[in-house]
């Protein structure tokens, strides 16, 4: 049974985390977030001690190590984009390795940096990058590389997601908190088409605002087109109707890739492939938080050129 701390976890994604340790058998011993509505942790680990305020989290650590001969093995990282860098170090000072949600830092130099963190500290930093275990996703990266088809892929990327008024208040609508729209919906999916189409060859975006953006990736085995929005605005007639407030979609040269499922255990797996050493490390973020980087960083150049459909929506 390993030790688990976790950081962030009144988030959304943390329940997900709190699953993971415990279905793999492993124990909570500590939890931090400064927001204190996390009743969901009497669902999992009733007996984790659970702090608000970061420095008391810390000694509770370090009274842990020395006075109880208790040693954390991980600790899982749920907190918000900007604080992942920081909170990784603590993880790696702590002699623990660090378990990060996506995406793992802002920058592409913020990875470099921390590889030397790993070096001088001897622990790991592993990334949550939970669509490689989908096992759709493992059959579509199958399907590529056994494909004897001279062309690229053409493949078009929508996603939609409702967010509410809050989201502009909370630590996400601030662009140098969560890295904006691409980096906070969209890095999974960066990290996805790199891993199944090979290397970034060239990033236009076409539109890039608050609320939704769009853009042209060209791997080296596929074209994509991509849209990205938090506003119900730009949903498709029939969800609306639905009354749903989500759309996922992913086509490769017109045929749908159905993935809509198969999402509830994710976690656990990857949970399982880094307790067996076989996790995703640094190295396998850094396409994904390079591109997002560049889409922050790009002038739009608006509707020219190769661009998706919903991006000519009003």
């Amino acid at each position: 049974m390993k030790n688990f701390a976790l950081i962030g976890a009144a988030g959304y994604i943390a329940p997900r985390h709190m699953k993971a340790i415990k279905d793999t058998d492993n124990n909570l011993v500590a939890a931090y977030d400064k927001n204190d509505s996390v009743g969901i942790i009497d669902s999992h680990f009733p007996k984790a001690d659970f702090f608000v305020e970061f420095e008391r989290f810390d000694r509770h650590i370090e009274k842990l190590k020395y006075e109880q001969d208790l040693y954390l093995d991980y600790v899982s990282i749920c907190s918000p984009n900007y604080l992942h860098d920081a909170h990784i170090r603590f993880a790696l000072r702590s002699g623990a390795d660090a378990i990060c949600e996506k995406p793992l830092v802002l920058n592409p130099w913020n990875i470099d940096k921390l590889q030397k963190v790993e070096e001088k500290t001897g622990k790991k930093v592993y990334n949550i990058l939970q669509l490689r275990v989908h096992p759709s996703i493992i059959a579509l990266k199958e399907k590529v590389k056994n494909s004897n088809k001279g062309t690229k892929f053409e493949v078009d990327l929508t996603y939609l997601t409702s967010r509410g008024n809050w989201y502009e208040t909370s630590w996400k609508g601030d662009i140098s908190k969560s890295g904006g729209i691409a980096t906070n919906i969209g890095v999974h999916f960066y990290d996805m088409l790199s891993w199944i189409f090979g290397d970034i060859q060239e990033n236009i975006v076409h539109v890039h605002e608050k609320d939704r953006a769009a853009g042209y990736l060209e791997f080296k085995n596929a074209r994509v087109r991509w849209f990205l929005s938090i506003n119900a605005k730009y949903l498709p007639d029939n969800i609306k109707k639905k009354g749903q407030t989500t759309f996922r979609s992913i086509t490769i040269d017109g045929e749908e890739l159905e993935f809509s499922g198969g999402f509830t255990d994710l976690h656990t797996m990857v949970y399982r492939d880094i307790l067996e050493g076989k996790g995703y490390g640094l190295d396998a973020a850094r396409t994904a938080i390079k591109i997002v980087h560049d889409i922050r960083n790009i002038n739009p150049v608006g509707l020219k050129g190769t661009y998706h459909p919903f991006a000519e929506k009003k």
